[in-house]
């Protein structure tokens, strides 16, 4: 084939909504399914059994479909409005990788990959197959072996144009489509791009990375969230903090994405329901409420306990005690998955009442707004709030106007040695979910 055919495959791809494509031969070399089975041999697949069963497929596409001569790996463009890490601090929330806030990623780009094969058919004849992330077939490698860009330190496929939020799709062809051929390894290729950074690897909450492009799958936050059936293990639930579907730290620290321009597809812009969740409204969700809310998202595939599962680890990471008459109820679950959660979210809420630090209120007399932020105050289960009463006290009075800066007016709320403002402000900081982080001693 020309170079002329792949320049129109690749503006065919490109008009279908494909933000990157590359070529490249259906093998891999050596050393790609060394690192392979060597991660299956450590064991670090963990409970991804699949792995293991169609290792001989995965290791080699040849294996996988000895007639295909070519693959056409395709991009398509996630990246983010919004930094996924600034999430992390707003504990009354449940943080959804970004790429599971709206419509499920296989089904458009197997739509993709489907209307892009059916044109080379049409067009230069061939047998063809596409592949999207299901099927036993090392898509990061052959992007990488297609020039698309290179693994990360993260085993991530990193892109000059996209940074680290390419998802990957593969057309294989029965066509000699032609490619640039070079004696660099996809692991080697690209490694003086990612230089002696180490961001990738050194964010990681769980430290799940054994070494650059190594991985113990058994320790990711995306695994233990999604593809563990059982229960999460003790040592890793704090780490998870409000992290309910996913990961995706490792990828949102790369300095590679300030090239990244947001996704163009619609269908990946998070759904405003699915954008900051509330923890106490995503605990209370039954089957039906729970499949409803993720219609066409990929976290509906985790079904509902082990999504109740990752809530509950959120909550007892959040440090609202008010949470806890929520989730009694569950402690007495019939589903043993649950039932455990519960109960260890609660003994973590507990631990949170003994070590909140001291509030001081400065009030009057007949204050409206010094009893909703006591009320606000007692919701969270805070107990040591000392209120100071102004009211025929001068010094008192220029003591709050002292300390607050020069305000005049009721209430003026200290946290500890932090001055919070009044009434207003402590609400605001609750929304934001800034205020159980602030009141944890």
């Amino acid at each position: 084939m020309t170079e002329s055919t792949k320049k129109t495959i690749a503006d065919k791809a490109k008009s279908i909504g494909f933000d990157a494509i590359g070529f490249c031969g259906s093998d891999l070399p050596p050393d790609v399914r060394q690192n392979f089975y060597s991660f299956l041999s450590n064991n670090y697949h963990g409970d991804m059994g699949w792995m293991l069963e169609k290792a001989a497929w995965r290791s080699s596409p040849d294996n996988l479909w000895p007639e295909a001569k070519s693959v056409i790996v395709l991009g398509h463009n996630y990246a983010p409005a919004e930094n996924p890490l600034e999430k992390l601090t707003k504990k009354n929330i449940g943080n959804i990788s970004c790429y599971a806030q709206n419509n499920d990623y296989h089904d458009i780009i197997k739509k993709k990959l489907k209307e892009l094969a059916r044109f080379i058919v049409r067009e230069y004849g061939g047998d063809v197959k596409v592949f999207v992330d299901t099927a036993p077939v090392m898509e990061k490698p052959l992007a990488a072996q297609a020039e698309l860009g290179w693994q990360g330190k993260h085993t991530c496929l990193v892109s000059r144009e996209f940074g680290s939020w390419l998802f990957l799709g593969a057309i294989f062809t029965t066509l000699d489509l032609g490619y640039n051929t070079t004696t660099r390894s996809p692991l080697s290729r690209g490694m003086e791009n990612c230089g002696s950074c180490t961001r990738c690897l050194d964010i990681c909450p769980t430290q799940a990375f054994t070494g650059a492009r190594q991985i113990d799958a058994r320790k990711c936050i995306s695994y233990l969230t999604i593809e563990n059936k059982g229960q999460i293990p003790l040592e890793y639930r704090k780490a998870i903090g409000n992290r309910i579907y996913g990961c995706d730290d490792c990828l949102a620290v790369c300095p590679w994405n300030k090239f990244a321009k947001t996704a163009q597809e619609a269908a990946y812009h998070p759904r405003e329901e699915l954008k900051a969740p509330l923890l106490k409204d995503l605990v209370m969700l039954d089957d039906e409420k729970f499949r409803n809310l993720f219609r066409k998202s990929p976290v509906k595939r985790i079904g509902h306990e082990r999504f109740i599962r990752n809530v509950l680890i959120a909550i007892g990471n959040s440090g609202d005690v008010s949470l806890i008459n929520v989730i009694e109820p569950l402690a007495n679950s019939n589903s043993g998955l649950i039932k455990e959660m519960a109960n260890w979210a609660i003994e973590e809420l507990n631990k949170g009442t003994n070590n909140m630090k001291h509030v001081t209120i400065y009030t009057k007399d007949y204050c409206p707004y010094c009893v909703k932020a006591k009320s606000l105050l007692t919701h969270k289960g805070v107990s040591n709030v000392a209120e100071i009463d102004i009211t025929h006290d001068e010094k008192l009075q220029q003591e709050m106007i002292n300390k607050s800066g020069g305000r005049r007016t009721v209430p003026q709320i200290f946290i500890g040695d932090t001055h919070v403002g009044g009434c207003d402000e402590l609400y605001a900081l609750e929304k934001e979910g800034k205020l159980t982080t602030l009141l944890a001693g």
